[in-house]
């Protein structure tokens, strides 16, 4: 059963006793609809737009929850930030991350994630999760 995130983000609240909130709505809304590695700042800017009510602590809370329901992931790219980015099930991806402008580009390599594998079972290693990053200057700012 394939559910969609605001299923399983419900499901999540419910089990931990939390109620179904309107700010807690529009957070996900708001999250879901980007698709950009946001921070909490960035998240709570786009929201403050059109709903002032919401505070920046109850953003910052609501993306921790979506971080422990499993629909989102905490990265950190090397800029002090800790930043979201939606969580697809069974999907792997890497990031390229411009040092000068902070744009981050997302992309998957088969040959990339098979050397990682051989290489952990060339030194008997078990991997359970992995992360790569790699750093330089995107093309906008290279040219």
């Amino acid at each position: 059963m394939n559910l969609s995130k605001k299923q399983i983000f419900m499901n999540y609240t419910a089990a931990k006793g939390l109620k179904s909130t309107r700010q807690r709505d529009i957070i996900l809304d708001c999250f879901l609809s980007s698709e950009q590695h946001l921070s909490t700042e960035e998240l709570y800017l786009k929201i403050k737009k059109q709903n002032a009510g919401i505070g920046f602590a109850t953003v910052y809370r609501t993306l921790k929850l979506f971080a422990e329901a499993g629909i989102a992931s905490e990265i950190q790219l090397g800029d002090g930030q800790t930043r979201y980015e939606h969580l697809h099930a069974g999907e792997h991806h890497d990031h390229l991350v411009c040092t000068k402008c902070g744009a981050i580009v997302e992309f998957a390599n088969e040959t990339i994630e098979q050397l990682q594998k051989d290489v952990a079972q060339q030194h008997g290693f078990t991997i359970v999760t992995h992360k790569l990053e790699l750093y330089g200057t995107c093309a906008a700012c290279t040219g």
